[in-house]
């Protein structure tokens, strides 16, 4: 499969422009999906020497992307259009969250990540909250 993955929120953690913590078994995941023969874009609102930081990052820990932005790594991103073919966007800002990557890793291997299981409402109400609440609201609990 071609599987197009995000960078900031997905393989690491939302610091934008800065690079975040590596979200657990994100690196580990993408090496395997490779390994199995999957093509991997780099999909990323990153350009420049932001996306250039993304490609470090990411090849410093072993993984490889057959394109980054694009369709393919020649592909004249002038001339082309923003949208990427691919058969799998693995993304932060998918409907419902992004998944555990072992739960990612699984359906790809399995054949089955149309079936991804996603938060519930009530896991990604009870996230917002804690992320609004601050620190003072963590401090009293």
């Amino acid at each position: 499969m071609v599987i197009a993955v995000d960078f900031d929120g997905t393989i690491v953690e939302h610091k934008y422009p800065k690079i975040g913590r590596p979200v657990p078994f994100a690196i580990d995941a993408l090496k395997q999906l490779i390994n199995e023969g999957h093509r991997l874009i780099l999909w990323t609102v990153r350009e420049g020497e932001l996306l250039q930081e993304a490609i470090d990052y990411c090849e410093k820990a072993g993984v490889h992307f057959y394109a980054h932005n694009s369709n393919f790594p020649e592909e004249e991103r002038q001339n082309s259009s923003r949208k990427i073919s691919a058969d799998l966007f693995i993304d932060d800002r998918n409907f419902g969250g992004l998944p555990d990557w072992g739960e990612i890793y699984q359906a790809i291997h399995n054949n089955r990540s149309h079936n991804l299981s996603f938060k519930s409402s009530s896991e990604m109400d009870l996230e917002l909250k804690e992320k609004n609440e601050g620190f003072w609201g963590k401090l009293f609990k």
